[in-house]
């Protein structure tokens, strides 16, 4: 029985990670700079900040389709569901122009937008793990 038990526990882990995964590749897709490069090769906080916050935004949801599913595929289902909204958000947001622009202000290291990006992230996340509860 315990093994029936664990073996769930690792499916359910593995998918989160997995999207968790899956989401560091596209998330540095979407955005129109290299989260990569700036965070570990420029230091770049405001990069870091607002990639953390779209992690945390990520797994609120996924953290809400985990304990509110009622099967491992209802989970799978909304942890692409949480992901894929988590992704447009963040192409949405990287995609304005003018005194609003998030690419030219990340790309220059303003810590005050990383903030708010990462801010808004988490706000996204926890509308998308309400919007979930079923």
């Amino acid at each position: 029985m315990i093994f029936h038990y664990l073996l769930s526990f690792g499916f359910f882990l593995v998918t989160s990670l997995a999207v968790l995964a899956l989401f560091f590749f596209l998330y540095a897709k979407v955005t129109p700079y290299d989260d990569y490069k700036m965070i570990f090769e420029e230091n770049n906080t405001a990069s870091a900040l607002g990639f953390g916050g779209a992690i945390l935004g990520l797994c609120i949801p996924l953290y809400s389709a985990l304990v509110n599913s009622i099967s491992y595929l209802d989970f799978a289902t909304w942890a692409i569901i949480a992901m894929v909204v988590q992704l447009l958000f963040a192409f949405g947001m990287t995609r304005l122009g003018g005194k609003f622009s998030v690419e030219k202000h990340i790309s220059n290291g303003d810590v005050a937008v990383g903030v708010l990006m990462a801010f808004m992230s988490i706000a996204i996340g926890l509308l998308n793990a309400g919007s979930m509860s079923y």
